[in-house]
């Protein structure tokens, strides 16, 4: 088990947001946080701890410098992803992302559109691919959300799917949208499942709030899949010390 760490980015600002209140006009977007450090303060964190495969994601428009900025100051150290197309993809390669991560822009309209998954592969190739799984449960079974995790999409995440999306890409990264960012505890179901259908390196984010959590997410996942902390950690406002997670983790 690794930690991956992640800087979340909204109007240029490095900050953490209950992503689920994103992308709606009548809601108000909740933010846990606000640093008053920019994106690559956090890069250059990671680096001095070692931490590879952290994410750096672009919530909306305004944040491509600060991106940039980070990948730049923590060189192949960051995948990226937010707004990522086959036309862009290499541009954040080339900036020094070790990965760029891909969700709405494959699917679209409501489902996988394999044409434009396999221009992403062969613009930047599958080792340098990361595909957010992130997903929402609706009639027992899971989906993929997208567009800002407003939409659900007919792409149902079990053994079968991740066993033919794993073809296309190096990684997965999957958040719990109903708990993200709420410091409410993860999803321990969706953790259970992931481990047992995936086969790449898998990275879950959603709910853990605790070092309790941690060592709880340990032990579901039995050290198979990786794990992304935000609101709750220290450098983000929150009560989990980050060098005690970083060192528990190590």
């Amino acid at each position: 088990m690794q930690f991956r760490p992640c800087i979340d980015l909204h109007d240029g600002k490095v900050k953490q947001i209950v992503g689920s209140t994103l992308g709606y006009k009548d809601k108000e977007v909740v933010e846990n946080f606000t640093s008053e450090h920019d994106a690559s303060y956090y890069a250059s964190l990671f680096q001095q701890n070692k931490l590879t495969g952290g994410h750096v994601i672009m919530l909306g428009p305004g944040n491509e410098q600060a991106a940039i900025r980070a990948l730049q100051a923590y060189p192949n150290g960051l995948q990226v992803g937010g707004g990522i197309t086959a036309d862009n993809a290499k541009k954040y390669i080339e900036a020094g992302a070790s990965h760029v991560i891909v969700t709405s822009y494959i699917f679209h309209d409501g489902m996988l559109d394999q044409a434009r998954l396999e221009k992403l592969v062969a613009v930047v190739g599958k080792e340098k691919l990361v595909i957010d799984l992130s997903c929402r449960k609706r009639d027992d079974k899971w989906f993929v959300v997208t567009d800002k995790w407003t939409k659900f999409s007919d792409f149902e995440v079990n053994a079968e799917s991740i066993k033919q999306i794993e073809n296309y890409c190096d990684e997965l990264l999957i958040h719990a949208v109903d708990v993200e960012g709420k410091r409410s505890g993860m999803q321990e179901e969706l953790v259970r499942d992931l481990t047992a259908w995936t086969s790449i390196p898998t990275t879950y984010a959603g709910g853990v709030r605790s070092l309790d959590d941690l060592k709880k997410f340990e032990l579901i996942a039995d050290g198979k899949l990786h794990v992304t902390i935000g609101s709750a950690l220290s450098i983000f406002g929150g009560d989990l010390d980050y060098h005690t997670v970083v060192a528990y983790c190590k």
